[in-house]
């Protein structure tokens, strides 16, 4: 699975705060989430992170027009 920081994870559990979504700080062995609803920060296993995986929403990136340089 093609996850990068930057990245909204949309879960299919809700947070105790009733957000759905997380932004991915850190990948690796183990995730860095941080919660859109409260700012919690955890760390979760890889694995676990993509059992509870819904959806991905990719982060935008930012284009860099050639007249701009």
């Amino acid at each position: 699975m093609d996850i990068s920081p930057g990245d909204t994870l949309e879960m299919k559990k809700e947070h105790p705060c009733g957000s759905r979504r997380w932004t991915v700080l850190r990948v690796g062995m183990d995730f860095r989430l941080k919660c859109q609803g409260c700012g919690r920060e955890v760390m979760l296993p890889r694995r676990k992170a993509e059992a509870a995986l819904k959806k991905v929403l990719p982060a935008e990136k930012k284009e860099v027009s050639r007249d701009a340089i």
